[in-house]
């Protein structure tokens, strides 16, 4: 059984430049992955020539999009990108949901930094 995490990130960023990152195969391949591509429901992800497929199954604009794996067997796992915003401030967090083995957290964790430090250089944060 995996276990859920959830990390967030302060972003700098309106969701109306953020969403776009995180939904499109042109966003996603600036900061995700080597290379992305989209039909229908799925994207396929490509890193160091490896693809994995994963098909969207959430979203809403400007505020999230869920994403499961194909090659996942268990329903209730899937990866999220969520734009939270501050009422009061109006400053946005992204919120990472992911699965992992209980192992990996840690690995995991720390390759979500580093994704998420990229994603704020190409804004410009």
């Amino acid at each position: 059984m995996k276990k859920k995490i959830v990390l967030e990130y302060t972003i700098n960023s309106s969701p109306k430049v953020l969403y776009p990152r995180l939904s499109t195969p042109g966003g996603l391949t600036e900061w995700f992955a080597d290379d992305v591509n989209f039909r229908g429901k799925i994207f396929s992800f490509v890193w160091n020539g490896v693809e994995q497929k994963a098909e969207v199954i959430q979203k809403k604009e400007n505020r999230y999009i869920r994403f499961r794996w194909l090659d996942e067997d268990d329903d209730r796992c899937y990866f999220e990108f969520r734009i939270n915003v501050d009422e009061l401030t109006g400053d946005a967090a992204l919120v990472i949901t992911d699965f992992v083995d209980d192992d990996e957290e840690e690995d995991a964790t720390e390759l979500w930094n580093s994704q998420i430090s990229e994603l704020s250089h190409i804004l410009g944060l």
